[in-house]
């Protein structure tokens, strides 16, 4: 085998690895499909739309901003700035509700989904433990006791192992919701 055949293959296996855990991707893992849509729940949108507008049914660039300094974004107010110019529909300079949903009418790709489970997992062992969940809404701005954070983590948990995995991850963001 040739020097950049052994290259080739190492990269190729390297994609199928998680970040730093270097476990292979099991079949459950890979069903789902990175380009494959899943269509939110509108009310669920609702919610992350208030959590990150402080301004009344609107989101400003310095709200997108705020949020993607918290989350280490380096080059934030850039980011924020597209964004807007992209979803301001009426050049009002603000996102509302419709141009953020119109934005996920299309539905939300799998890819980004997986990707939202990597900022829960912060230490990268491929599961999300009741601290990780814990920092994350503190982030976000939420004040959630550890032990509330725990019940969360037990109620997504299918193997009872006290801790979200992809598998997990994926049940509880694609599941219908339930109605009050």
């Amino acid at each position: 085998m040739s020097h950049l055949s052994i290259l080739s293959f190492k990269y190729n296996l390297a994609k199928l690895r998680f970040k730093s855990g270097g476990r292979l991707l099991s079949a459950r893992d890979r069903q789902y499909s990175d380009l494959s849509t899943y269509k939110p729940d509108e009310g669920e949108m609702k919610k992350v739309f208030d959590m990150i507008a402080s301004h009344s049914g609107r989101i400003s660039k310095k709200d997108l901003q705020f949020m993607l300094e918290r989350f280490g974004k380096a080059d934030a107010a850039r980011e924020a700035r597209r964004m807007i110019c992209v979803t301001d529909r009426n050049k009002d300079g603000y996102m509302d509700l419709d141009d953020f949903m119109d934005v996920h009418k299309n539905g939300v790709q799998i890819g980004d989904i997986r990707r939202a489970f990597f900022v829960f997992d912060r230490d990268e062992d491929g599961r999300i433990s009741a601290e990780e969940v814990m920092a994350v809404l503190r982030k976000l701005g939420d004040s959630c006791s550890l032990e509330d954070c725990r019940k969360m983590v037990t109620e997504i948990d299918r193997n009872h192992d006290g801790f979200v995995d992809m598998d997990d991850f994926m049940a509880m963001m694609t599941r219908p919701r339930r109605k009050p």
